[in-house]
């Protein structure tokens, strides 16, 4: 099972096996490894991936996990 850490003003980091990521067409992305980075400021020039823009423009992420937030479907 595959663990999403939000790093504090960075990327998702994708930790554990079995990940997958997919297009909005139903296209599996390449993985080369078993721990990556999702971008998460929109900067990335390798979207989905972090590239390390959010350290240039000054990223500044909303609160932690905000109290009496209840998960919603995405679709």
């Amino acid at each position: 099972m595959a663990t999403i850490k939000v790093q504090q003003n960075g990327p998702y980091l994708v930790e554990g096996g079995d990940s997958k990521v997919v297009d909005w067409n139903g296209v599996a992305y390449q993985l080369s490894k078993g721990t990556f980075a999702l971008c998460r400021c929109g900067g990335s020039t390798n979207k989905p991936f972090c590239d390390g823009t959010h350290t240039k423009v000054g990223f500044a992420a909303a609160d932690a996990a905000v109290g009496g937030s209840q998960d919603k479907s995405a679709r």
